[in-house]
């Protein structure tokens, strides 16, 4: 059991999520989305939770396994290309994960997407969190550019562009 982890998440609450992603923030990071998705044919959404709740913490629930669940719940597999990106990060840990659905998973390697949550991490690290974001959404596009490319008779927006913050 790492008590270190236990009580960052016991002491990161509502409070510092909001203070790190005030409102002004969380609508950057929309437009960011919408901008992005104006050139590919992916969706991509962006989560943040501030800590885990007590039951998954004592289980040593992993980011990984959290940002899975939110996939789920979130239903970012429910597009018609299987094209959803999800940007999950826990921020007591600072850890960022990207989900991507089956259609784009099968295109860009793992090595890929760990390096772009390991570059959203190092802005984290600089106190520079809404920056961190935007480039991650940034870089992602360019793999769902790649992929899924514009088509104007297909724009719809299956996936809503404002941040998810999971209370």
């Amino acid at each position: 059991m790492n008590f270190a982890r236990i009580l960052r998440h016991f002491l990161t609450g509502k409070l510092a999520l909001r203070r790190i992603f005030p409102a002004a923030s969380l609508t950057a990071i929309e437009q960011a989305i919408q901008q992005s998705e104006m050139n590919h044919g992916g969706q991509i959404c962006f989560a943040v939770e501030a800590a885990l709740d007590t039951v998954p913490l004592f289980k040593n629930q992993t980011t990984r396994e959290r940002a899975v669940e939110v996939f789920s719940q979130l239903r970012i597999w429910d597009t018609e290309h299987n094209n959803g990106v999800l940007i999950y990060l826990l921020l007591a840990d600072r850890n960022v994960e990207i989900i991507a659905d089956r259609g784009i998973h099968a295109k860009v390697y793992s090595e890929e997407w760990e390096a772009i949550c390991r570059t959203m991490e190092s802005a984290f690290q600089r106190q520079q969190f809404e920056a961190g974001v935007i480039n991650g959404v940034n870089a992602i596009s360019v793999h769902l550019w790649e992929y899924f490319p514009s088509n104007s008779n297909d724009r719809r927006n299956e996936i809503a562009n404002k941040p998810v913050v999971l209370e």
